[in-house]
């Protein structure tokens, strides 16, 4: 039987995810938004592209039917509202738990066995929602961020030394926002950790650089944020798990102990198969990187129990 893949939300970041998908044979795809015509739109359109491109892949989209995406395989949640001027971050918290809560809730009914990638931002309490509303097992909700994070590493890596981004690799760790923790001592050059590459002041650079890097594209976009590297991080995901791949990639999972840490979604490495997250794997960390690593899950405990207190009061 052909695998099948529901694409929520069908704004830039999911027609994108949709196409990588579809192109790469990996799946039939479902694309599902609430307005009328822009999933089915969109979805004939790339089909139409299949003949020309050569890809041999099932394209279709619907308006809130969750039915049509009954059995899926893997759930790609990308809905979601961008911050708007005058909304405070609880506004913004609120208002997209409410919209992946639905979705997950819908997930859960119509594709109870899916695996769910979350990328709706706040991503890290988003996939907590996604969690707490679906009630599956921590091995099938898992956020994309870690991925789009250290790609992001490695191309600024490769632009400073002016090397092939093929040959960089890098590890980011912790929530996906400001605190997230970038680890020069293990991202490399061929092998060769960047430490014994670059002067500290340089590395600094490219850490905080990193760490801004969709506030970056924000600011030259004006009007929009990222979507090709978050869909091409999306679709690296959904290889691995689809075929089986178990690769090791940094992305947002309940700890439940490991680095010291429960109860919080936050990025590690973890190896990726076919049961979705199948072992979170755990590097030794410096003093001071294990500090950053806390401190960036604490900011993200705290919005999930923000988060809870506002919905508890109603808000």
């Amino acid at each position: 039987m052909r695998k099948r893949v529901t694409v929520v939300g069908a704004g830039f970041v999911g027609e994108h995810v949709a196409c990588g998908i579809a192109q790469r044979e990996l799946a039939d795809v479902v694309t599902i938004d609430i307005l009328e015509g822009v999933p089915q739109g969109k979805s004939l359109d790339l089909f139409e592209a299949s003949p020309v491109l050569g890809f041999d892949a099932r394209i279709s989209g619907s308006t809130d039917r969750y039915e049509e995406t009954s059995g899926s395989d893997i759930v790609v949640i990308t809905a979601g509202l961008a911050r708007k001027p005058g909304m405070s971050r609880d506004d913004l918290l609120m208002k997209n738990a409410s919209i992946v809560g639905s979705v997950a809730g819908k997930v859960a009914r119509h594709s109870p066995e899916a695996i769910v990638i979350v990328v709706s931002n706040p991503l890290d309490v988003m996939c907590y929602v996604t969690l707490k509303v679906t009630g599956f097992p921590r091995e099938r909700v898992i956020g994309m961020a870690g991925i789009l994070d250290s790609s992001r590493f490695r191309s600024f890596i490769a632009m400073e030394l002016g090397v092939s981004v093929e040959s960089t690799q890098a590890c980011v760790l912790g929530g996906h926002g400001d605190s997230m923790v970038p680890l020069p001592r293990y991202s490399t050059v061929a092998g060769i950790p960047i430490t014994e590459l670059l002067p500290k002041e340089r590395i600094d650079v490219l850490v905080e650089r990193t760490r801004n890097g969709g506030a970056e594209i924000v600011g030259l976009l004006k009007t929009g944020s990222a979507y090709y590297a978050p869909a091409a991080s999306v679709v690296e995901m959904v290889e691995s798990i689809l075929h089986d791949k178990k690769k090791i990639l940094p992305c947002s999972v309940l700890l439940n102990g490991e680095y010291g840490l429960s109860g919080v979604f936050v990025g590690v490495p973890v190896k990726l198969g076919s049961s979705g997250l199948e072992e979170i794997i755990q590097i030794r960390l410096t003093e001071e990187e294990g500090a950053a690593l806390r401190s960036s899950a604490e900011d993200v405990l705290k919005s999930q129990q923000r988060l809870d207190l506002l919905q508890g009061a109603g808000r």
